[in-house]
């Protein structure tokens, strides 16, 4: 008896690592879309569960030993059987699309929020909070717009009131997720996502980036602060007090990959700080996305726009610190590729190098005897096109 009780009990220790915040969130948009994975399992369960239980039945009844089960080998068609076996799925598939369908339009995460919970409307006085997100590497900066302070790796918001993020990356594709909110939103440079949330009850909840971006990915984590209106005051009048300027020397430093950063409070920041970030012209000498599209949406800048290349080049922009940017490739670290030079193989099967074939134009290739066209001292250039005819 102690042991069957100990096998009943055995399953949880696998879960209890697990976090079920995904399953028991604190958010009206996580409890819709906690609200889906449950009823997208129900409708798969349906089909699941009488298939498994008929094949176990069937496996049974039908076993060899069973001599009293009716044996049919001529039985070919039942129209019964196979409206059971194509309309059950087929009503099954419908409702998922159905659901499917309508979730997609009512969380879609641009849409603006119009309930604070299943049963409350939001008042219409009601002023939404703008936050607007940086995803760093690797960690996260946080901008208040309206109350002009900005924060690292910490994030608050009164319970019930909308939230309206503003989101974008420094460098490299990124994802931010707070799964008691709601689902995770990516973070792209150069571009801007929105995600508009509500949390519904007070406490300290988890953030982090859910899409692999470097070294650093792991630790890139930062808490979620709900609060009552009182505490977010509170919290507002903390940064403002403890904090430092963040400026465009500032915000320099801190772009700087890093890992494990602690949470810092700015009191202030420059205003149009987001907006360069998001433009990719943060760092002095850069021509703002923005401005470029403006010059192409005008016809182009003609041949004087050459002159724009070097202010375009954003990856490159710690190369000379010694820094590598995480998974840059050769033309944005400036790093010469490193490419071994062509093998030849002699009649006997050795591999020699071939150092001529580093742009070295007197070096000739033979084939069956015969010298190849255009590789040869003083040759011309191969022709674009062969005459098969010849």
């Amino acid at each position: 008896m102690k042991f069957s009780r100990l096998l009943s009990v055995l399953p949880l220790l696998f879960l209890a690592g697990c976090n079920m915040v995904v399953m028991a969130p604190s958010g009206d948009i996580a409890v819709q879309q906690r609200d889906l994975i449950v009823i997208s399992t129900v409708l798969m369960l349906l089909i699941i569960v009488p298939v498994i239980f008929l094949t176990l039945l069937f496996a049974w009844r039908y076993r060899r030993s069973n001599t009293a089960a009716a044996y049919a080998p001529e039985w070919h068609h039942s129209t019964r059987l196979e409206i059971v076996i194509w309309a059950a799925p087929l009503a099954i598939i419908i409702a998922l699309g159905a659901v499917t369908w309508i979730s997609t339009h009512k969380l879609d995460p641009y849409r603006p929020l119009d309930r604070l919970d299943a049963e409350r409307a939001i008042p219409a006085d009601t002023k939404p909070l703008t936050v607007e997100v940086v995803a760093l590497d690797w960690k996260w900066l946080f901008f208040y717009p309206e109350l002009g302070i900005a924060t690292v790796n910490e994030l608050a918001a009164p319970v019930d009131m909308p939230v309206n993020f503003k989101i974008t990356s420094s460098s490299v594709m990124n994802s931010f997720y707070i799964p008691a909110l709601a689902g995770q939103i990516y973070a792209m440079p150069g571009m801007e996502t929105k995600l508009h949330a509500v949390i519904n009850r007070e406490g300290e909840y988890e953030g982090f980036s859910a899409n692999y971006s470097g070294a650093g990915f792991s630790h890139m984590r930062f808490r979620f602060h709900g609060l009552t209106r009182e505490g977010f005051d509170a919290w507002v009048a903390k940064v403002k007090q403890q904090g430092t300027m963040l400026n465009r020397d500032a915000y320099l430093k801190l772009e700087k990959p890093s890992e494990k950063e602690p949470v810092r409070y700015y009191a202030g920041a420059d205003a149009d700080l987001y907006n360069a970030i998001l433009n990719m012209c943060a760092t002095p000498g850069k021509m703002c996305m923005n401005e470029m599209m403006h010059i192409d949406m005008t016809g182009g800048g003609g041949k004087e726009s050459a002159e724009n290349r070097e202010k375009l080049q954003y990856d490159n922009r710690h190369a000379g610190e010694g820094v590598v940017e995480p998974g840059a490739t050769v033309p944005a670290t400036g790093v010469p590729a490193q490419v071994e030079p062509p093998k030849s193989t002699d009649g006997n099967g050795m591999q020699h190098d071939m150092p001529g074939m580093q742009g070295m134009p007197g070096m000739d290739m033979q084939h069956d005897g015969h010298s190849m066209p255009g590789t040869g001292n003083g040759a011309d250039p191969a022709p674009a096109q062969l005459n098969n005819n010849n």
